[in-house]
């Protein structure tokens, strides 16, 4: 009987169950050591002789025997007679115990004189002094690193025992295309399975992809039969939920159990754990991040009980940006940016959507909210979880504010220096909050004083005490997007899409509807809120409103038509500390540079003046 994830489990009994359900057991195979980087040993491995083999000079001198040498000292040089010249890695001629530097004697005719006595195997390398014949170089599942590599070879090692298991990954579903083919709209590029196959891969896993199966379950069925007799154990993307389309844990419990259908996580709770044949089938959401984390959260740790060893490993203590509100009773997983700000990591929310991507694209790290915790506040410490070495986390670079696209260009060349930008787009005055409480490095602004300057007014106001400087991205054309040609003065007569409060863009709007005597309530669509201007120019360009408000660039992206408002100034907002920091200075170089410049005069409505000009607000 399948049991309906309406029956959920915690994360933690679902393991334990998964640790109980099978035998974990992985197999073996030989690889020859030139390709064993990266598998792990099955067995322990044991030096086949020592090394070295026999007693070898350290140095270059000569060989002695200790007793000649004593009593030997500055007032009282001692002539050796009896000595076998030997540089470094010769062998110890039989009978000699101690080996002099040549720079620590006097040769003088037939013999050296030498004003220091020597003890017992001095600068002699002893038999089996690296290893012993017999003694054990490494145990089983161990990881083979490069360095492992030159060890083995020398102590007679051609070939090691790693485990080996193979995964079969079977992608499901009528609305799937494949990887690299041509897509419609309504259609979903299969991508699931790519992602899967590279954290198994990542893992030193075997696998093999099917080929798309669609929502027949006589075909699944049969490729569900063909994936389990193939391989150690299997993935079935989606099909996991409780849909008319969802077959997955049906057919897994008629060729089998299902074990856990519906874990107390998020993203990733209609998740399947079933057993065929004895070997582990996993049913992975649908979803791309409840997907991913699922082979992060259960697929990971499913690999590590076979021997493997994956990623996701480092953990730091960060202080959260915002508060976070999450449901009892589950354990929410949160990707997140993280950056050192002065001496403490931030921890920057990505957005929280299970088929949101390009979440996992833009963190570097991830969180969990506890079940038993209704959320987190902001400013409370957190342990982040890095999905990158802790060395490309100090590189990471927070911009917390505006939205304009040009940041991506910045990003890209900031890249080449070694600075990683992470963005996030919460509006310029979401920035100056962001930048008072210290949470970001830059924050990007464009707000508008009634005294018809930009940005120093609100800084001011918003940040006062501290010294707050302002680099100069450029001055950009805002005005209103449309298919037809809509001028602002014509806005209450069309639907409209607007951008979230404490927006630069929106706090515009409404400097301008009460200067020209226009009441909110006139605007239809006022209320529906999108966060960055392309998705303002998108939401026109697929019909769900006639007009809103953003930057050139992004209308003429889409090729939709502009009507001017206003020249804006658009800067980056950063504290006086900032100017020490290789980072901002990698940043504002960039910034200046031509290449940034072009790239402006590229996506069109930018003046360029007085890019990279800095100001103290």
């Amino acid at each position: 009987m399948v049991k309906r994830y309406l029956d959920m489990i915690t994360l933690r009994d679902t393991l334990d169950l998964i640790k109980k359900s099978f035998d974990f057991q992985p197999s073996s195979e030989k690889v020859g050591l030139e390709k064993a980087v990266g598998r792990i040993s099955a067995k322990a491995v044991f030096s086949k002789y020592s090394v070295p083999m026999i007693h070898l000079s350290a140095m270059d001198g000569i060989a002695v025997r200790s007793e000649d040498t004593q009593g030997a000292s500055q007032s009282n040089p001692v002539k050796i007679k009896d000595y076998k010249r030997v540089n470094t890695g010769n062998v110890i001629p039989p009978g000699y115990d101690s080996v002099i530097m040549i720079e620590d004697t006097w040769e003088d005719k037939d013999c050296f004189i030498i004003r220091k006595s020597s003890h017992p195997w001095q600068h002699i390398r002893p038999v089996g002094e690296d290893i012993g014949e017999s003694e054990m170089i490494i145990p089983k599942y161990h990881l083979i690193r490069p360095n492992d590599i030159g060890a083995l070879a020398s102590y007679g090692v051609t070939e090691i025992e790693a485990i080996s298991l193979s995964a079969g990954i079977i992608p499901t579903g009528s609305e799937l295309v494949p990887f690299g083919e041509e897509i419609k709209p309504g259609r979903v590029i299969e991508s699931n399975t790519l992602m899967a196959g590279a954290i198994l891969e990542s893992a030193g896993v075997a696998y093999k992809r099917y080929p798309i199966v669609i929502d027949e379950p006589d075909l699944i069925r049969e490729q569900v039969k063909k994936g389990i007799s193939e391989n150690d154990f299997l993935l079935i993307s989606a099909g996991s939920s409780a849909g008319t389309k969802d077959h997955t844990a049906s057919i897994i419990a008629e060729l089998g159990e299902v074990l856990v259908h519906g874990v107390a996580i998020k993203p990733g709770k209609p998740v399947i754990i079933g057993k065929i044949d004895g070997k582990p089938v996993i049913g992975l959401p649908g979803y791309p991040l409840a997907s991913y984390t699922i082979m992060r959260e259960i697929v990971c740790p499913v690999l590590e009980m076979f021997g493997f060893k994956v990623p996701y490993k480092h953990k730091i203590t960060a202080e959260i940006s915002n508060s976070l509100q999450s449901p009892i009773g589950t354990d929410e997983f949160v990707l997140m940016s993280v950056g050192r700000v002065d001496d403490r990591y931030v921890a920057v929310p990505q957005s929280r959507g299970a088929g949101v991507q390009m979440s996992a694209v833009r963190s570097n790290a991830f969180m969990k909210i506890p079940g038993d915790m209704e959320g987190i506040s902001a400013g409370n410490q957190v342990e982040a979880t890095l999905s990158v070495t802790p060395e490309q986390a100090e590189e990471a670079f927070l911009i917390i504010g505006s939205h304009d696209p040009c940041l991506d260009f910045l990003a890209d060349i900031a890249s080449a220096k070694g600075v990683d930008v992470h963005s996030n787009h919460v509006g310029s005055m979401g920035g100056i909050m962001a930048l008072k409480k210290n949470n970001c490095h830059v924050a990007p602004v464009h707000l508008l004083a009634d005294n018809g300057e930009y940005n120093i007014p609100y800084i001011r106001k918003f940040l006062n005490g501290k010294e707050i400087y302002l680099l100069c991205v450029a001055e950009r054309e805002q005005g209103i997007v449309s298919e037809t040609g809509i001028s602002f003065d014509e806005i209450k007569d069309h639907t409209y899409i607007n951008r979230q409060r404490g927006s630069g863009t929106r706090m515009l709007l409404d400097y301008l509807l009460k200067e020209k005597g226009i009441s909110y309530s006139e605007i239809k669509g006022y209320e529906r809120e999108v966060t960055t201007h392309l998705d303002v120019a998108l939401a026109v360009r697929n019909g769900e409103a006639e007009c809103g408000m953003c930057i050139y660039s992004a209308a003429k992206t889409l090729g939709l038509k502009f009507e001017p408002v206003i020249k804006e100034r658009y800067e980056l907002a950063f504290s006086k500390e900032m100017l020490k920091d290789p980072r901002m200075d990698a940043i504002t170089e960039c910034i200046n540079s031509q290449e940034f410049k072009n790239s402006l005069l590229k996506l069109g409505g930018y003046d360029t003046k007085n890019t990279g000009e800095i100001r103290k607000a």
